[in-house]
């Protein structure tokens, strides 16, 4: 694992220039040596510190994957070589994140990566509003993550050893449980904890709500996985409340969804209701539950980067992200509008996409750990069928208001969603031959 930290490291300097398909080789060649190397469901590539399991193998190839695609969507930005230093930092953090077996290695760069994030929002944000959008993101899991620090002292003080690769046993307290997984449950974001992420998502650039939507959000279920492999039954204990308000989470923001005006903004809230799902499927604390989780981490870091590429490529070309303002798009840009029904369709969950089995897997353990939880379930996916009919037709169908109809759309952006959508597709194919 050392080895492609280095490999990470040494390029750094590379960036200094501006050599935007030397970048993209890099970070391309970097997958494709990653793809090879075996991930198995215990740790493999240890090295001091870092080790990597199925989960980091497949949240590692995500981050360099949509890293890749942010320099495809922003290709405007790149004249300067800061972007690209920035997006590399992003990348260099993230990957320690996902690999790292050492607490306090993981909450060091936990933190430390919202640093760039701030620096990619404050310096190619779009309104002047990105500085309160900028302080509600580094406030929000600035604070909910001290108490982990606190928890990982705790841990150390007591056992000597902040290492997830052992199984502890400790005293069951709830104020501790607290500490453990709010850190989490802000950056999913949990209902009543998801304030920072329609504002930091409106403000950002199309670089920066494809990395909040596409990996931002998938720590929040990482570390979560992780911590719960330390101890089952101290989560077992108090699961249940974070399951209750994710039931009730998920149906509320799909209705708040429904009241959209702003086109991002509506995307950002369905990225709220999924990842409500997804942490109800790490808290059934089952098989199931664990694995359509991951799938669905992989999947909405593709699909809704997606959309908010398709939000970009209209707020370009009409600047304004008003649902409003943003209609007939279907004749203003004919041949964007396969891609909207497709991602639209996708993010509610119809197969052949692999939305369609993570979704499946979670309401089968949900179902499991909880009876009657069908009932929210039942009206939590028919509402969210409902905002993707509704982002979907306000913006392709009803009357353009300029007296254009067609605009011509580049060879890269094409490129782009593409890049998004094959992999929802192949992956579902994938899972089901192996």
């Amino acid at each position: 694992m050392m080895s492609y930290l280095f490999y990470m490291i040494f390029v750094t300097p590379l960036f200094s220039f501006y050599f935007w398909y030397s970048y993209q080789f890099i970070y391309m060649f970097f997958l494709f040596l990653f793809m090879i190397s075996s991930s198995e469901f215990n740790l493999s590539s240890i090295s001091y510190l870092f080790g990597i399991d199925y989960i980091s193998y497949s949240l590692i190839i995500l981050s360099f994957y949509i890293i890749s695609l942010m320099n495809l969507a922003s290709l405007m930005l790149i004249g300067s070589s800061s972007f690209l230093f920035i997006n590399h930092s992003i990348c260099f953090l993230l990957l320690i994140i996902f690999s790292s077996i050492n607490m306090l290695l993981m909450y060091i760069s936990f933190e430390f990566i919202l640093i760039p994030l701030m620096i990619l929002i404050l310096g190619w944000g779009y309104q002047p509003e990105r500085l309160r959008s900028g302080i509600y993101l580094f406030f929000y899991t600035l604070f909910g993550s001290l108490p982990l620090f606190i928890f990982i002292l705790f841990l150390y003080n007591d056992f000597y050893m902040i290492c997830f690769i052992f199984e502890m046993s400790f005293n069951f307290n709830f104020i501790l449980h607290i500490s453990v997984i709010i850190p989490f449950l802000v950056k999913f974001p949990m209902f009543m904890l998801h304030f920072w992420l329609p504002k930091a998502h409106v403000q950002a650039p199309i670089s920066g709500s494809m990395i909040l939507a596409g990996l931002m959000l998938k720590i929040g279920g990482y570390g979560l996985i992780r911590f719960i492999y330390l101890n089952e039954l101290f989560f077992f204990n108090y699961s249940y409340i974070w399951f209750s308000l994710g039931l009730l989470g998920s149906l509320l923001v799909s209705l708040i969804c429904l009241i959209q005006v702003d086109l991002k903004c509506l995307i950002a809230y369905s990225s709220v209701s999924h990842m409500s799902l997804c942490m109800l499927g790490i808290l059934t604390m089952s098989k199931i539950g664990l694995l359509g989780s991951l799938i669905m981490m992989l999947s909405h870091g593709l699909c809704s980067s997606g959309l908010f590429c398709l939000a970009n490529f209209c707020y370009l070309r009409v600047n304004s992200r008003s649902l409003y303002l943003i209609k007939g798009m279907i004749f203003f840009m004919p041949s964007m509008s396969i891609f909207w029904f497709l991602f639209s369709s996708f993010n509610m969950g119809c197969p052949p996409s692999i939305n369609f089995l993570s979704e499946l897997m979670i309401i089968i353990s949900c179902i499991c750990y909880y009876d009657y939880s069908y009932y929210y379930l039942f009206f939590s996916s028919f509402f969210c069928a409902c905002f993707c009919f509704y982002l979907y037709s306000y913006s392709q169908h009803g009357m353009f208001s300029d007296s254009f109809s067609y605009s011509n759309i580049f060879v890269s952006e094409f490129l782009l969603l593409i890049n998004h959508l094959y992999p929802l597709i192949l992956l579902l194919f994938w899972f089901i031959i192996f």
